[in-house]
């Protein structure tokens, strides 16, 4: 998401306003003249007397500097946060999954490396996916994948070790040591960067009668050792104030200290498994480890977190996964702050102010806030369903609802974003499968303004979970194996149904139900697709922005559509209505939009290929998997707010 200077309120203040937009109320600042660059969901915000621009990136994209700074009084410095998926952990009295490797150069932070003056060119981001969850009893978790900016790289977090493999895996952070070998830990700051990026998983103790791992490392303590029946805590992780304008504002943007309402905190690793008593997840998104009946939970997405290993009972699933990474880019613009509330990314566009949720939090009135007369325009998508697996059926695309409210102040508004729900794994010969895939999470600005996620897709044999709530999302997909799919429910106002997989020798899934139509039923010769998406208003069709998804010809600015069903490969050519495997938000009253995928929604599988996941922040639905395949997970959902500035 972006602010482009045309357009622009701020851009008043800078005296580069070209007469598309709407004069600010206050002289403009002695700033003017600014760098000018795109890409990522922008956060305008104000820190003392300076005004910043944070370009904030949860999925891989493009930072692109078109413009230096030609005023005396600005200079071309970048500050950044590059933080590395974290890796996920270990089963069974599993270690945790060290965080992603952290480096960063903001001003005054203990970890800060050398200063980077930008220049105009095109940056590629890259932003590391966390390490995923096996689903073998026994096994070391999977390492998070690095993050990528200029010549900065952040190097994933190491999986942690299980009790049927030797050792934690080096990383950003390493990852804890099992209880069968129980100082096998791996190293973190691996390879070794200027300023450390992490440091080392924890110890497991395998002395009678308490077996327990390990905690993974974070980037500024090492993983906790397990003690007794106890998992190791997970390393603590660091607050990096580089998204927002501070500690106490919530932007959405990396995890909360609960010992101090702070925010912006990242990198945390993940807590060991224990025989009865879980191990915490370290400070900055790490996930707790299992014990006892609580099961391991995943690291938290965009923070680079360790995911928890496992305990015992080692009840599905056997691992859980490390958080996605994230990369922040930030640079003075101005001193001079427009924004009437605060919360979330807030921009600027089309003489309105844009507040762009992509993590739960508060929309708060100032005192510059008309009160009882200022209406905002909202719209909310909740979390995409999980796709099955197997022949599996699309993921249904969460809620969406779209419409304009009276905001009162003083008014703090409670946000709350819906999370993608998770895939189906095909299930072996391996007990403790998940049974299904998971429906998305519910959307909220305030109350009664809600919506639930979009329903699973169905999965072998034939299971699914129809959204019929009048709030819900659409419907997922039904499963082609082993006999007709299930239809879907009725999802009410603000989703469709999906579609029914195909049965018989073929077995296609159904694609999800998209917000803006139904999904297809699977059929000859290839899954079905998911139901086309929703276009945002144009209120928020900042040419700029990073919100929103391609849609259907060559359009923009698309979210909540269907995951395509899996399907099998074909010898016969592709047919109009169908594919090998369906595409995601391709459907539209029964005619098939090529050049899909759309919307964000999730591509299905196709052979031994694995449905896609459905993209961040769109809402969409997970594409189905092929034969023996995992289905893809829901993409989160999406809080916009935009009321004249």
């Amino acid at each position: 998401m972006g602010i482009r200077s045309q357009n622009n309120p701020l851009a008043a203040y800078l005296d580069v306003f070209s007469g598309t937009g709407t004069d600010a109320a206050t002289a403009a600042s002695p700033g003017a003249g600014g760098l000018q660059a795109t890409g990522g969901v922008i956060n305008d915000y104000t820190s003392g007397s300076d005004v910043y621009r944070a370009h904030i990136f949860t999925a891989s994209g493009t930072f692109d500097v078109t413009e230096l700074a030609s005023s005396p009084s600005l200079s071309n410095a970048g500050e950044y946060l590059v933080v590395a998926g974290g890796g996920g952990g270990g089963s069974v009295r599993g270690g945790g999954g060290g965080a992603g490797g952290l480096r960063t150069n903001l001003s005054g932070h203990p970890l800060a490396g050398s200063p980077l003056t930008l220049s105009v060119q095109s940056y590629p981001v890259v932003v590391g996916g966390g390490g995923g969850a096996s689903f073998t009893n026994g096994q070391k978790g999977i390492s998070g994948s690095p993050s990528t900016f200029s010549t900065i790289t952040s190097t994933g977090g190491g999986g942690g070790s299980g009790n049927s493999s030797t050792g934690g895996l080096d990383g950003g952070s390493g990852g804890g040591a099992n209880d069968n070998d129980a100082s096998g830990t791996g190293d973190g700051n691996t390879p070794a960067a200027p300023v450390a990026q992490g440091f080392p998983g924890g110890n497991a103790s395998n002395s009678s009668p308490g077996y327990s791992g390990g905690g993974g490392g974070g980037a500024t303590q090492a993983g906790q050792a397990g003690s007794g029946t106890i998992g190791g805590a997970g390393g603590a992780g660091s607050q990096v104030l580089i998204a927002g304008p501070s500690a106490t504002t919530f932007t959405g943007v990396g995890a909360k200290n609960p010992s101090n309402n702070q925010y912006q905190y990242f990198a945390g690793g993940g807590g060991g498994g224990g025989r009865n008593d879980a191990g915490a997840g370290g400070l900055g998104g790490g996930g707790t480890g299992g014990g006892g009946s609580p099961v391991a939970t995943n690291g938290l997405f965009g923070t680079g977190g360790g995911g928890g290993g496992v305990g015992e009972p080692h009840n599905a699933p056997h691992q859980a996964a490390g958080g996605s990474g994230i990369v922040v880019v930030r640079y003075k613009i101005a001193s001079a702050s427009t924004a009437k509330a605060t919360g979330g990314a807030i921009s600027f566009y089309g003489g309105k102010t844009i507040h762009t949720f992509i993590g739960s939090g508060t929309f708060t009135t100032t005192s510059d806030w008309d009160a009882g007369t200022d209406e905002v325009e909202y719209v909310i998508v909740g979390g995409g369903g999980g796709a099955g697996g197997g022949l599996g059926g699309g993921g249904g695309a969460g809620g969406y609802r779209a419409g304009t409210t009276t905001i009162n102040h003083p008014s703090p508004v409670t946000v709350t974003i819906g999370a993608g729900g998770q895939g189906w794994n095909y299930p072996n010969s391996n007990s403790g499968q998940l049974p299904n895939a998971h429906d998305g999470g519910s959307s909220s600005f305030g109350s009664p303004l809600t919506v639930k996620g979009g329903g699973a897709g169905g999965g072998y044999p034939g299971q699914g979970n129809p959204s019929v709530d009048p709030n819900g999302g659409s419907s997922g997909g039904g499963s082609g194996h082993p006999s007709s799919g299930l239809p879907k429910g009725t999802s009410g106002t603000y989703g469709n149904d999906g579609g029914a997989g195909e049965g018989g020798g073929s077995r296609r899934g159904g694609g999800g139900g998209g917000s803006g139509s139904v999904g297809v039923v699977g059929g000859t010769p290839g899954g079905g697709h998911g139901g086309k998406g929703t276009q945002l208003p144009s209120t928020f069709h900042d040419p700029d922005n990073g919100v929103g998804y391609p849609g259907p010809g060559s359009t923009s600015y698309w979210v909540a559509g269907g995951g395509g069903g899996g399907g099998d490969p074909v010898s016969s050519p592709v047919g109009t209505y169908y594919s090998e495997q369906g595409e995601g938000g391709a459907w539209d009253a029964g005619t098939f939009i090529p050049g899909g995928p759309y919307s964000g929604g999730g591509p299905g599988g196709k052979g031994s290929v694995n449905g896609t996941a459905a993209k961040e922040s769109s809402g969409s639905g997970g594409g189905g998997g092929g034969p023996g395949t995992f289905g893809g997970n829901g993409g989160s959902g999406i809080v916009l707010i935009a009321y004249p500035t």
